[in-house]
């Protein structure tokens, strides 16, 4: 049951983060342009890398 909750946490986050980021892709742009980039990558592997972990 647990596991059950977990799995759809982990799916339910990786989704966010997916909207997040397309949402943020105006700001990601102008960050971009402006010399810097935003974490989002680094959010999305973390959290992929958790759900392939969950899965083994």
């Amino acid at each position: 049951m647990i596991s059950r909750v977990y799995h759809a946490t982990l799916f339910a986050l990786y989704q966010l983060c997916i909207v997040i980021g397309i949402a943020a892709m105006p700001l990601a742009i102008a960050a971009r342009q402006a010399g810097f980039t935003l974490p989002i990558h680094r959010i999305l592997e973390t959290l992929e890398t958790a759900a392939e972990a969950s899965h083994n």
